[in-house]
C-alpha cells in the first residue's frame, strides 16, 4: 500500500486548535509537508515555526470570500483534512439562534465551502485524498447537543454522499468519528465523559485510520460501539441510556 504520507502534502484546515494542532504535528512527523489553515494567524505561525516542513495559510471556513481567497494556494495538494469544530453544550428548551447557526456553519457548512473547490479540482487531475473528521455524537440524536450532533451527522452523510458519487474517480474519501476528546471545547461539559482522550491519542486513531485505508473509523472502543451500533437499537432503548 503507498505511503499516504511520505513526499506527499496535506492541508489541515482547523490546524490552529486541539486535534487539527496534534494531527498537524503528527502528519509532519510521518515525512509529508502540512499546510495550516485557521483563523488565527499567530497561532498558526507558532505552530509552524515547531514543524520542518509547513505552510500557514489563513482561511476562515464561515467566510466565503476568505475561503475563495485561500483554496487556489492550496489547489496542488495530494490530500486534505477537514477538522474545523465548535460546540457549545445547548438543550433544545434553551435554543440560541445564533449560537447553533454558529456550529452548523462552521462544522458543516464551511466544509462544503471548501469542497466545492476542492473536489472538482482533484477530480479533475484523477485524484486526491478527503478525510472528514466528524463525531461519535453524529450517529444519533443526543441530549443537550443541538446544533452540533446534527452539523456532525449532516458532515457524516456527506461523507457517504462523496463515498458513492467518486467512486473510480482517483479521489480517496475517508471519515473519522471520534468521542470525546480533551480539548477547550469538551471542558464545556458537566458530565462524565466515558474514554475522553488527549489531543495526541485522538491523532494517532485518525493516523492509524488513515493508514488502514477504510472508509469509516470510529472511536475509541468500546465507548465508539454504542454510538455505532446504537443506531439499531429501538430508539425508546437508546434515548433512556443516555
Amino acid at each position: 500500500m503507498t505511503d499516504a504520507f511520505i513526499g506527499k502534502t496535506w492541508w489541515i484546515v482547523g490546524a490552529s486548535d486541539g486535534l487539527g494542532a496534534a494531527l498537524s504535528k503528527q502528519i509532519a512527523a510521518r515525512g509529508a509537508h502540512v499546510i495550516l489553515s485557521a483563523r488565527s494567524l499567530d497561532k498558526l505561525t507558532a505552530l509552524a515555526a515547531t514543524l520542518p516542513n509547513a505552510t500557514v495559510l489563513p482561511m476562515d471556513v464561515t467566510d466565503a470570500k476568505s475561503v475563495r481567497e485561500a483554496t487556489p494556494k492550496a489547489a496542488h495538494v495530494d490530500a486534505m483534512l477537514y477538522c474545523v469544530g465548535t460546540y457549545e453544550p445547548m438543550n433544545a428548551r434553551e435554543w440560541d439562534a445564533e449560537t447553533v447557526e454558529r456550529m452548523i456553519d462552521t462544522n458543516f457548512t464551511g466544509a462544503t465551502r471548501v469542497l466545492a473547490d476542492v473536489v472538482p479540482h482533484y477530480v479533475t487531475r484523477g485524484f486526491g485524498h478527503i478525510m472528514l473528521i466528524g463525531s461519535l455524537s453524529g450517529y444519533r440524536g443526543l441530549p443537550s447537543a443541538v446544533g452540533y450532533s446534527a452539523s456532525k451527522a449532516a458532515l457524516m452523510h456527506l461523507a457517504e454522499n462523496l463515498l458513492i458519487d467518486l467512486k473510480g474517480s482517483g479521489v480517496k474519501i475517508q471519515m473519522a468519528n471520534p468521542g470525546f476528546i480533551k480539548t477547550r471545547l469538551t471542558a464545556k461539559n458537566d458530565f462524565a465523559m466515558p474514554q475522553i482522550m488527549t489531543t495526541d491519542v485522538a491523532a494517532q486513531h485518525v493516523i492509524a485510520a488513515i493508514d488502514s485505508g477504510r472508509f469509516e473509523t470510529a472511536f475509541p472502543r468500546p465507548f465508539a460501539w454504542v454510538f455505532k451500533w446504537g443506531r439499531y437499537l429501538p430508539r425508546a432503548l437508546f434515548n433512556t441510556l443516555f
